[in-house]
């Protein structure tokens, strides 16, 4: 989850140069908000490390969900 997520995405659309899509809404958001792509990785990290054998995780990997919450939000603009 990302706190403030509505208020960083705009700030990200704000930022981004030429051609909005994923892929150059995505490499904004880790320039502008390292801080966070930190904290979404150890979550994911510290979920896999907890986990048994043979049982998956309930978060999606980093990448994956982040590139999904852009791609929800720029089709909600």
């Amino acid at each position: 989850m990302i706190i403030e997520q509505e208020q960083k995405f705009k700030e990200v659309l704000s930022k981004i140069e030429g051609q909005v899509n994923e892929q150059s809404f995505f490499n904004k958001f880790l320039e502008l908000y390292p801080k966070v792509w930190q904290k979404l990785k150890a979550n994911y990290s510290k979920f896999n490390r907890s986990k048994q054998s043979g049982q998956t995780i309930p978060l999606p990997k980093p990448e994956v969900f982040l590139r999904k919450e852009i791609r929800i939000w720029l089709q909600k603009q």
